[in-house]
């Protein structure tokens, strides 16, 4: 017993010291992997952010607490993705790991308690997984997929939205990866300028089937307009979503995570334009917005300890049509 608690109090502190150890040349590889996506971004146009849910997907895959094949094989031919640069910065954590098995608890949600903001980035992967896996036999479509690879690990009808743009980058890089992508359908639309419904339908969506939608970090980039228009379309047709969203004071939250936060997605052009207001209790809020949206609220997970006088900065939720006609 005595052992088996010093090793448990060992390994991670063992862990923290070859991450210390490792820190130089793992800042001179973020400076290079940001420079090389920044550069990538003002040549092309491409989304910076796309990299934000594809870099904590290929760091569990890494870590083996969720294996993605087609994320680690995408990561390796993306050109906006520095090799070098994503190596030192990455080597801390997982020379670390190798040594001693220990995974950080940033990527071993859900665990008990409640996930600090900091969290939010790598936890939404296990959340939108659970959210996923029982509508696998649904339409399935990945409102502003970015890198998402859930369509190349397991069998199931999916659609696939985002900007003509973004699309174009991600399906080079997938046959670049030699990723099979013959069970998703690629739907071009931006969701301020274009009926996202209407081309959907034109590519083979069914209305009349039942249909989850996925939106994983994709809210806060938008105008209130298309995220509450896009959330009455899949009410509309009877669906069920599952997104996440901040909360509208962490748009000017002063906490240092969220001012780094802001201040990178602004410095590519992409910066916070939406967020919930989360005046406690913020499940209530949610539900009211999800209502004047014509969904119900299924499920809310809070990041941040909520109080009376603390709003929690942002959650994940699944929602599913008030109109009777969700399955």
């Amino acid at each position: 017993m005595r052992m088996g608690l010093t090793r448990g109090v060992l390994v991670p502190v063992v862990f923290r010291i070859v991450q210390v150890v490792l820190l130089p040349p793992a800042v001179l590889g973020y400076l290079l992997w940001v420079v090389r996506l920044l550069l990538h971004t003002r040549r092309t146009g491409v989304s910076a952010t796309v990299l934000a849910s594809v870099y904590t997907r290929w760091m569990q895959h890494r870590l083996g607490t969720r294996p993605d094949g087609p994320c680690d094989r995408l990561m390796a031919v993306l050109p906006n993705v520095s090799p070098w640069g994503l190596r030192l910065a990455t080597n801390p954590t997982l020379v670390a790991h190798r040594l001693t098995g220990y995974v950080p608890r940033i990527y071993r949600y859900p665990y008990p308690g409640v996930p600090p903001i900091h969290h939010q980035p790598a936890a939404r992967t296990t959340f939108f997984d659970q959210a996923l896996a029982p509508r696998l036999g649904d339409q399935v479509v990945v409102l502003g997929a970015g890198l998402d690879t859930r369509g190349y690990l397991r069998p199931m009808r999916c659609f696939e939205i985002d900007t003509p743009r973004s699309q174009a980058f991600k399906r080079e890089a997938l046959r670049r990866a030699g990723v099979d992508t013959a069970g998703v359908v690629f739907v071009p639309a931006d969701f301020e300028k274009d009926d996202w419904l209407e081309r959907l339908v034109e590519a083979g969506f069914d209305p009349g089937r039942p249909s989850f939608f996925l939106w994983e970090s994709v809210t806060m980039y938008l105008d209130r307009q298309a995220v509450e228009k896009t959330l009455r379309g899949i009410a509309g047709l009877g669906g069920t979503v599952a997104f996440d969203y901040f909360s509208s004071a962490a748009l000017e939250d002063g906490a240092l995570i969220m001012r780094y936060a802001r201040t990178a997605v602004r410095i590519v052009g992409e910066p916070f334009t939406f967020g919930i207001d989360t005046t406690p209790p913020a499940r209530t809020r949610a539900a009211a917005f999800l209502e004047s949206c014509g969904l119900t609220l299924v499920e809310h997970r809070a990041f941040g300890r909520e109080s009376a006088r603390r709003a929690v900065p942002a959650a994940f939720v699944i929602a599913r049509s008030s109109s009777g006609r969700s399955r």
